[in-house]
Parts: structure tokens; C-alpha cells; sequence
């Protein structure tokens, strides 16, 4: 089957650094890979929990801690390869539709981890469509410098459960790598949401 949509436009790490810029509160689960050197590459913080692991399971994480910190905005930033593991969740999310969840796919069309192979959103599966069916409230495509900050307006602002697939281009830029120490990332993320570390 041939490609018919991979990807987009908007080159990966400047799309989140310009979602992250002026973040404040937020707080930013990210998927394996690519979104956790992304993230990274946008400024380390004790709001971010990297995901290097549990494929298909940043949107989940991302509705616990969203049902747990209903003040605070969440962002989960993840890839369309991982997101179509965990695509269950979306319902899941959906029902729950906590107002403080933002759900962004940096979707390039492809797996970038094991080889730049076509995913499914690049022969044609339009993950917002997939979101929108499940019910999100607010589910687009982004391609331009203003859809990413209208959503970055919406994140700061908890404007209610949101999704967006971000159309990057199919690139591997060099990995910035954030802690690969699980205990230090756990305990600075409990830290910055006033939990005990011990």
C-alpha cells in the first residue's frame, strides 16, 4: 500500500518547542523515543515525566495525572506509532473528559524508532478523525505556526479535553536524551507536584 499522508510541514523540534514556550505549571508526559528527545531538546524541567518505556500508554498516564491534578494543565506529546498502540485509551479518555488533558500526536507518518517504516497514519488513518469518533470535544490537524498556538492557548487555559495530530515532517533529528534514571525522573516529578520523594 503506498504512503498517502505522511506527515506534514512543521519541523518537530521547533513545533514543540513553540507548544512549550511561556509553559508555567504544565505538565508534560511524553511518549518513548522521538517526543521524550523533543521535549528534552525544548528545555529539561521537573514537570516533565519521560515515558522510555510502555508503548501505547502516554494518553493514559496522561488522564491519571489529569483526574489527580485537576488545576493544572496537562500535555502528553507522543508520536503517531505510539499512539496507535494505546488508540483503546482514547475512548477511555474520552468518557472520562477531564477538562485540564491535552493530547498531542507529532505525527509524521511513520515509525521512527525501528526503521522510518509507514505507519498507519501514513497510508491514510487520520488520527483526529479517530479521536473526534471516540468524542473529544476539540480534535484537529495542525500544519502551521498558528494552529500550534491556538492549542498552546488552549493547554494553558484547561479549555477542555483537546487533541490534535501535529503534522511534522518524516525527519530523525540527533536524540537529545533525558534522564534514563527512573527513580531520579519519579521522584523530581513528585517533587514538582509537592509529593514526599522518599
Amino acid at each position: 500500500m503506498a504512503e498517502v499522508s505522511a506527515g506534514g510541514p512543521l519541523e518537530r523540534r521547533e513545533a514543540v518547542a513553540r507548544l512549550l514556550a511561556g509553559r508555567d505549571d504544565l505538565l508534560v508526559i511524553t511518549g518513548l523515543g522521538s517526543p521524550s528527545y523533543d521535549v528534552m531538546a525544548a528545555g529539561d524541567h521537573p514537570g516533565n515525566y519521560y515515558l522510555w518505556a510502555a508503548m501505547g500508554s502516554a494518553a493514559t498516564v496522561g488522564l491519571g495525572l489529569a483526574v489527580a491534578q485537576p488545576a493544572r494543565p496537562v500535555l502528553v506529546i507522543t508520536g503517531d506509532g505510539e499512539m496507535l498502540m494505546g488508540l483503546g485509551g482514547l475512548a477511555t479518555i474520552a468518557l472520562q473528559r477531564p477538562p485540564n488533558l491535552t493530547v498531542a500526536v507529532l505525527d509524521n507518518g511513520h515509525y521512527g524508532e525501528t526503521g522510518m517504516q509507514a505507519s498507519h497514519a501514513g497510508r491514510g488513518l487520520a488520527l483526529e478523525r479517530v479521536a473526534e469518533a471516540c468524542g473529544f470535544p476539540w480534535s484537529r490537524a495542525i500544519a502551521d505556526s498558528a494552529g500550534l498556538d491556538t492549542l498552546r492557548d488552549r493547554v494553558a487555559a484547561r479549555a477542555g479535553l483537546t487533541f490534535a495530530a501535529i503534522k511534522i515532517r518524516p525527519e530523525n533529528p540527533p536524540r537529545v536524551l533525558p534522564p534514563r534514571d527512573g527513580v531520579h525522573v519519579k521522584n523530581r516529578f513528585r517533587a514538582a507536584l509537592g509529593y514526599p520523594t522518599s
